[in-house]
């Protein structure tokens, strides 16, 4: 952590350079290889149509290929009032017999009726045998033996196939609840039953109907408005591209303005304040004092009362005077952090190239995601079916036990429990993989977490390296090598794969435990153990606080691997007793760029949201005749916003980086250099103004 001592040979980020923290780098790329490995034995294994297709009683895909439930898609219920909610139907088993069928019923019908009635009207059978069991055509066998065997449901419902499922076609008609125009309907057992015990059984369909509706309007308007999504971008990255290039004539023009509108707005609270304490002089009641009225839920009794105001004048005048000592004290650093952010505006003026590095970070993240996801969809998808015995009768020892549909037939559990079958339960399996698919989906999200902080940390040491190449051209712009943002990403990915993977994999560790502490958290909410919880949040919240710090200790150990090639280790070291030698004017540069950045983001979308609000709503003549016919004109709206500000906070990103960059690259400047013929300065002349004429007298003698 001591200053360094002057190479006159110094002259930026050092080419000659040998690869750092090597064992990491052979640990990344193994890791790497076991990742594909696990990817392919999850994708031998797993099998997406088990989310895809639903799977029946016989643990065969509804509308599979080649199979003779090739047109049979839907899923139906024999009795859907055993199955409580849509949660229990699309997860876990509902405890009844599930056939594929071609289409869902269309009408109430009971099988008592049917069989009754099946002599003269061989049609309704004939309609009703669709939903038995395959093969099944025997009207003669009793009703109980019938229900027993659950070879026939008891009753039919009008339904409509929803995720692949038929569920209850419900409606509300004069705000009562009715399936086909019924409020009640007999449930084949000799009963009749109010539909509202089928809305229990699929309680919250009708909300999901609605969404899957709302869902296809959102379709349809971003279909129709995909280009004029794409032109509110294109207008939002030109003007992200214009902010930037303008600060470097209005960063300090803006951040004053605003620092004078803050002191301005809290000095005119405070006269405010005043005015009102006064004015209540004499007034009856006013002088009482908050501790004499006590706690009101009413908030203007307060407002009544001299002392509330002349607390408030207390405390506004404590932040004026806070604001103006600050300004006093710390204007030589506010203006340093100023002249960096026009510096780091005429950086990236520069090198433009690197405002389009995000896109290459973008594509890495978004393969890694991809990648990710289809893992764990197989992962999750790699069982073998698992069937269980089910009872009709609620006293048989052998229900919910794991059995085997080949060989169930010869056991004696049929004769044990009149009724029982084998039928499908879950995807499961007692195989070594499948005990240890938990632990496979685990080593998924880390290895994911480890490639996007890799994918972010080669991004902004790149990034360090084009700008540091910037800063330390002593003739700006003559001395900027050719190519700087290509050389510097051949040189992070050719020699410092190691570094870049160590710091990653830290960060990894530490989010993977945030993420173990959410499940935990997600998991306990039942539970009043009120001291489990306040341990998680602690845990939570000191996690929360170490991920933070150890993003901006990578950052900037990113910076000075770019300029001096050292590992991960002694680069951090040096970057962190680098800043904690400039500690106030990191504290003061952070605050000013997250300020003005910010204040850009907002500048940015909020104008392109103002101006696709205006042109969605038919605001612009000149425009009135383009707009598409909408359902919702907000999705594209809110589309424009969002897609606006993160397009602004890719480029920012550029910018905040180029900042820290050139930053760490001042601090060395002074510690390596005095400013005399010797040891010049490679800073821009505006910071050499701001740095006082002591230091730079024996320069200008």
């Amino acid at each position: 952590g001591e200053p360094r001592k002057f190479d006159p040979k110094f002259r930026g980020p050092i080419h000659s350079r040998h690869c750092t923290d090597v064992i990491c780098c052979v640990i990344f790329i193994v890791v790497i290889l076991g990742y594909i490995a696990l990817g392919v034995v999850a994708w031998v294994h797993g099998d997406p149509r088990k989310v895809i297709y639903p799977t029946d009683s016989y643990g065969q895909f509804c509308g599979q290929k080649e199979t003779l439930n090739e047109n049979k898609t839907i899923l139906f219920y024999f009795n859907i009032l055993k199955c409580a909610s849509p949660v229990v139907l699309i997860n876990l088993q509902c405890p009844t017999t599930q056939l594929c069928v071609s289409k869902c019923p269309d009408r109430f019908a009971t099988y008592i009726d049917v069989q009754a009635s099946y002599r003269y009207r061989p049609d309704q059978w004939n309609y009703f045998r669709q939903f038995c069991k395959p093969g099944f055509n025997n009207p003669r066998k009793s009703v109980a033996q019938v229900l027993r065997d659950e070879d026939c449901p008891s009753m039919i419902i009008p339904s409509r196939p929803f995720l692949k499922r038929c569920f209850p076609d419900f409606s509300t008609k004069n705000g009562v609840l009715t399936v086909a125009n019924q409020t009640t309907f007999k449930d084949g057992r000799g009963k009749m039953r109010n539909v509202t015990d089928l809305r229990e059984a699929a309680n919250g369909i009708n909300n999901v109907l609605d969404a899957r509706s709302v869902g296809v309007k959102i379709f349809e308007d971003y279909a129709i408005s995909w280009y004029w999504i794409l032109i509110g971008l294109f207008i939002a990255m030109m003007l992200s591209l214009l902010f930037l290039v303008l600060l470097r004539f209005t960063a300090g023009v803006l951040f004053w303005i605003f620092i004078f509108g803050v002191i301005g707005i809290i000095g005119y609270g405070i006269w405010h304040c005043y005015w009102e304490y006064d004015h209540l002089k004499g007034i009856p009641g006013s002088d009482l004092t908050v501790y004499d009225i006590g706690f009101q839920t009413d908030f203007k009794v307060y407002l009544q009362l001299r002392q509330t105001w002349l607390a408030f004048m207390i405390i506004l005048c404590g932040v004026e005077v806070i604001i103006i000592l600050m300004l006093i004290f710390l204007r030589n650093r506010i203006r340093i952090a100023i002249a960096l952010l026009k510096e780091g505006s005429r950086a990236i003026g520069y090198i433009m190239s690197t405002l389009f590095y995000p896109i290459i970070t973008f594509i890495l993240i978004a393969i890694c995601i991809s990648y990710w996801a289809v893992t764990a969809v197989f992962l999750a998808t790699s069982g073998e079916p698992v069937y269980k015995v089910m009872a009709n009768q609620t006293l048989c020892k052998y229900a919910n036990l794991t059995c085997d549909p080949e060989t169930f037939n010869t056991t004696n559990v049929t004769k044990l429990c009149p009724g029982a079958q084998c039928t499908f339960a879950f995807y499961g399996g007692e195989s070594l993989y499948h005990k240890y698919i938990f632990i496979f989906q685990l080593a998924n999200a880390f290895v994911f977490l480890w490639l996007v902080n890799f994918a972010i940390a080669l991004g902004q040491c790149t990034l360090a390296g084009a700008f540091a190449s910037y800063y330390w051209a002593y003739r700006k712009p003559a001395d900027i090598p050719l190519w700087p943002l290509f050389s510097s990403f051949g040189r992070a990915i050719r020699y410092h794969t190691g570094s870049l993977a160590f710091g990653a994999l830290i960060l990894a560790i530490v989010q993977l435990i945030r993420v173990i502490l959410e499940y935990l958290d997600h998991k306990l909410k039942g539970t009043q153990n009120s001291f489990t919880r306040f341990l998680l949040c602690c845990l939570k919240c000191c996690f929360w606080c170490l991920e933070k710090f150890l993003k901006f200790i990578n950052r900037n150990a990113y910076i000075m691997i770019a300029i001096y090639g050292k590992n991960f280790c002694t680069s951090a070291r040096e970057a962190f007793f680098l800043l904690m030698r400039n500690v106030v004017r990191v504290a003061v540069l952070d605050k000013v760029t997250d300020f003005l950045l910010f204040l850009g983001k907002v500048l940015v979308a909020g104008g392109v949201g103002v101006l696709a609000f205006f042109f969605f709503t038919q605001k612009i003549p000149v425009f009135a005749q383009e707009v598409p016919t909408l359902n919702y004109y907000w999705v594209p709206l809110l589309t424009v916003i969002i897609g606006s500000y993160l397009v602004a906070h890719g480029f920012f990103s550029v910018y905040a980086m180029c900042v820290d960059t050139l930053f760490l690259c001042f601090c060395e400047d002074l510690e390596r250099n005095d400013g005399s013929t010797a040891k010049p300065y490679f800073m821009s002349a505006s910071l050499h103004r701001i740095l006082g004429k002591k230091k730079l007298s024996p320069k200008k003698a």
